[in-house]
């Protein structure tokens, strides 16, 4: 698990925050770090999935969050791909400079 850097940290609390206080519910997965050092998320199952998970019915939201020059990986991208294919399901990967189009699209009702 790749540590994320403090501007990537703090775009994701100010995704999250707004996340809460437009009515979305939201789930983020942590990683935790074991005493030699390392980090990593413990899960089962195909990695990459998209950093938040939102969920203000009727929408279901998934989002990969990236610095502006951050990169996804390809298992990322096979989650991404994969959502996208769902029916209803809205996939989006935001970056700091969509700050505009994050907060319209969870205003949205």
């Amino acid at each position: 698990m790749e540590r994320r850097s403090p501007a990537e940290r703090d775009f994701q609390a100010r995704v999250v925050a707004l996340a809460r206080l437009t009515g979305w519910r939201v789930y983020h997965s942590r990683p935790a770090q074991y005493g030699n050092g390392r980090w990593h998320t413990p899960l089962q199952g195909d990695a990459g999935l998209p950093d938040l998970i939102l969920c203000k019915p009727p929408r279901l939201i998934f989002a990969e969050l990236k610095s502006e020059r951050g990169r996804v990986r390809a298992e990322q991208q096979a989650w991404l791909d994969a959502l996208r294919q769902c029916n209803g399901v809205e996939v989006y990967l935001w970056r700091p400079s969509d700050w505009d189009a994050i907060v319209e699209t969870l205003k949205r009702p």
